[in-house]
């Protein structure tokens, strides 16, 4: 383990990345079962759990110190102080109704901070990696620098569910509509954070995320050059990645008058 280096990490979470969406995206083509888990739209598939015991099995052979947490319940505590976290197919909504706005996606957190993110899309076979130290690319090939956008013409992504509407936390959400000239809600945080490292989009912003849907995203965006912060506003924990003014305008309005 310690002759390994983040290049090394790098390989491995790409090609866990590409196997667990290849599965899945397999898995949809024979046919899916569907459960719920906390709402109508929260579901789970056996193509979900299935690409997350394919990367649980090879990080136990691959990585046996490091720690995993995986959003389908893989767990296993380690000794080097890093931690994969595993999003076997992010958007699984869209994935159960033939979207192709879904990916598999993975993290790698050391003691302090993300070290890096790896995503892949099967529905156009590239994947993306990156890191704070890690500059990012897409099939090998380095992102452009992230676009500054004015304000009037930048694009946001972003999700709130319907009960938040008329709520506090609603309130705060239409400020932040404020610093952004239209947005978009597409369905998997992942690939909105790909497209704002893409330099699709410009921002994304929404609250109680838990870190599988945040960080393989936040770290290939900061290794794009933006930024990810989150800050607690209007009781709940929101997460905004993107170029970094507009992660500020957003951060602010969020916050609201001082």
């Amino acid at each position: 383990m310690t002759d390994l280096s983040l290049a090394d990490d790098a390989a491995l979470a790409v090609d866990l990345v590409r196997q667990a969406g290849s599965l899945a995206a397999r898995t949809r083509v024979a046919g899916l079962d569907v459960s719920r888990k906390t709402s109508g739209s929260d579901i789970v598939t056996q193509a979900d759990t299935a690409a997350e015991r394919l990367i649980v099995e090879r990080l136990a052979a691959e990585r046996p110190d490091d720690a995993i947490v995986g959003e389908e319940g893989a767990s296993r505590p380690g000794t080097s102080g890093r931690t994969w976290i595993i999003d076997p197919v992010d958007g699984t909504f869209n994935f159960s109704r033939g979207s192709d706005w879904w990916c598999s996606a993975i993290a790698l957190h050391g003691e302090d901070d993300v070290l890096l993110g790896a995503v892949h899309h099967p529905g156009s076979l590239r994947t993306w990696v990156g890191g704070p130290d890690l500059p990012s690319t897409c099939d090998g090939s380095p992102l452009a620098p992230l676009p500054v956008t004015p304000r009037e013409a930048r694009c946001a992504t972003t999700y709130l569910h319907p009960p938040f509407f008329g709520s506090e936390v609603g309130e705060a959400f239409a400020r932040a509509l404020g610093e952004v000239g239209t947005l978009r809600m597409l369905g998997s945080g992942t690939m909105d954070a790909i497209a704002i490292a893409s330099g699709q989009w410009d921002v994304l912003f929404q609250h109680s995320v838990a870190d599988w849907d945040r960080l393989p995203g936040a770290a290939i965006i900061r290794g794009a050059g933006g930024d990810s912060v989150v800050v607690r506003a209007a009781g709940v924990d929101w997460t905004i990645s993107g170029a970094p003014a507009a992660v500020a305008d957003v951060r602010a309005a969020l916050l609201g008058p001082a």
